[in-house]
């Protein structure tokens, strides 16, 4: 098989910042690396940025972390579906004994499962150390497969992903399960700042979230979500710091909750599947390893303290993003302006 040159795609790529981020995973001042063909967004996350280092900053707290891996056996009945379930369940020690063989990083944590007629769907959860960890859940998925498939005789092979995942889907078990890093990035910003930096009020911002993110979302059918645009900050994060880009699309499954707290607005981003990683596919090439470097992600720490860092920095910088895109559109014109201003040559 021929094979064909591997050439480069060059996206347009700044840094931005500094943000003021706190929390137990990251306390500092820092900038981001945003590559982006959408070049106003690197003015909007700095103007976001700006009010980080303007107040107490960002707090950001990694609330769970988790890859999943779904696998699809088939019985004859779902009887003999729920006989082996009931048994696995039982054997969890022995199920995780055999992922410890796969991986030195892979620990199985947790497992979830669906019968639906003869079918049985186990959701497999790992935690997989600073890895994304796509290939390693899959890795360990398929070291289990043979291990059931022999102390289960009656149970056959159907599928080693099954969509119970879920990979790169829009589906409640992420929101509900969890599917990567679970983080969520407040502030707090005083009416003063409101006014100076974002041209808005804290009653203002609180309104447009409910009437737009909340209310708009739900009678579109949004699935667990209600943002105005995570997915612009985390391609762009992504694509800076070597992640899969495609995992954008269960990332930008989350909830932005804003409060008037006495004279001050209290803004939060919820990120329930935020799927990062600084080891593994994409880490080697040049930019990706200098840019994770700068960003103190490839420090030696212990097994999974680089990635919650990296997510919890990512997170900072969806907050940053969303904060000035709601606070523009309280605004008539202010967002189309911008635009204009910024990408009319």
């Amino acid at each position: 098989m021929k094979k064909h040159k591997i050439l480069d795609a060059p996206i347009p790529m700044r840094w931005v910042g500094p943000i003021k981020i706190s929390g137990e995973t990251v306390s500092q001042k820092i900038s981001v690396p945003l590559a982006t063909y959408e070049t106003p967004l690197w003015h909007s996350v700095g103007r976001g940025a700006r009010v980080s280092t303007l107040c107490e900053g960002i707090l950001t707290t990694v609330v769970d972390e988790r890859m999943t891996r779904s696998i699809l056996l088939e019985a004859e009945d779902a009887g003999a579906a729920l006989k082996a379930l009931q048994s696995l369940k039982l054997r969890f020690s022995e199920l995780a004994e055999v992922v410890s063989r796969s991986s030195r990083f892979a620990k199985l944590i947790d497992i979830n499962s669906q019968i639906v007629g003869n079918l049985l769907y186990l959701r497999l959860e790992f935690t997989t150390g600073d890895a994304s960890g796509h290939n390693m859940v899959t890795n360990a998925a398929d070291q289990l497969f043979p291990w059931i498939l022999q102390q289960y005789p009656y149970l056959r092979y159907s599928s080693i992903s099954a969509n119970y995942c879920s990979d790169k889907k829009a589906t409640a078990v992420n929101g509900i399960l969890g599917r990567g890093k679970n983080v969520i990035a407040e502030i707090l910003i005083s009416r003063d700042l409101c006014l100076r930096k974002l041209n808005t009020t804290p009653e203002k911002m609180v309104d447009l979230n409910i009437k737009k993110n909340l209310i708009g979302t739900m009678i579109a059918g949004g699935m667990r979500s209600a943002n105005a645009h995570y997915a612009n900050m985390l391609l762009a994060f992504y694509l800076a710091t070597g992640q899969d880009a495609a995992n954008i699309i269960e990332g930008s499954q989350g909830v932005v909750h804003a409060e008037v707290r006495g004279d001050d607005l209290y803004f939060s981003c919820t990120i329930p599947n935020l799927i990062v990683g600084t080891v593994g596919n994409g880490k080697g090439i040049d930019f990706v390893e200098q840019n994770l470097e700068k960003l103190g992600c490839k420090e030696d720490r212990e097994p999974g303290e680089n990635a919650r860092r990296l997510a919890a920095i990512c997170a900072a910088t969806v907050l940053c993003g969303e904060l000035s895109l709601l606070a523009a559109q309280t605004n008539p014109g202010e967002l189309m302006q911008a635009h204009i201003d910024l990408e009319r040559k």
